[in-house]
């Protein structure tokens, strides 16, 4: 038994909406698994293109993204979220994640990077700390105002 006290981590009380954006499926079904054991509904992209098709037509408060992919990286799925009535935090992940990353991601807008190999209790602590403060910022009201905006004049991602 450690020194430490561990707290156990929140979990929404209904069901919340998280995207992961990864090229590699094992970081998609990894994520799944992790926050499948609380009341997170996963839905994937393996691309940037894919992410904002998605996120045109529902809400997300919390996006996870690989650092780079095949259209784009991080910070262009940052801008264009950016641009959404209630964008979500964006968390980045990567194997390659130090201080410079994290420092980058914070100062342009991003929530927080994690390290892959994922670490459970590290995904679950994250992924609620931006969840609360996506509610706290837009809450349903503003979601459900999201919904219905009109997203055609999102910028697309290069092929």
């Amino acid at each position: 038994m450690s020194g430490r006290s561990e707290k156990p981590i929140p979990s929404p009380e209904g069901t919340v909406a998280v995207l992961a954006v990864s090229p590699l499926p094992a970081d998609r079904v990894r994520l799944r698994e992790i926050l499948s054991q609380r009341n997170w509904k996963l839905h994937e992209a393996s691309d940037c293109c894919e992410a904002l098709a998605l996120l045109r037509d529902q809400t997300v408060p919390v996006l996870l993204c690989e650092r780079d992919h095949s259209d784009g990286d991080w910070e262009d799925l940052l801008k264009s979220t950016a641009r959404l009535p209630a964008p979500p935090n964006l968390i980045v992940f990567s194997r390659l994640a130090d201080e410079s990353l994290w420092a980058k991601v914070l100062n342009l807008g991003g929530f927080d990077v994690l390290m892959t190999p994922f670490e459970p209790e590290e995904v679950l602590r994250v992924t609620f700390a931006a969840w609360s403060r996506w509610e706290c910022g837009f809450g349903a009201s503003t979601a459900r105002e999201a919904e219905a905006a009109d997203l055609t004049r999102m910028p697309a991602f290069r092929n």
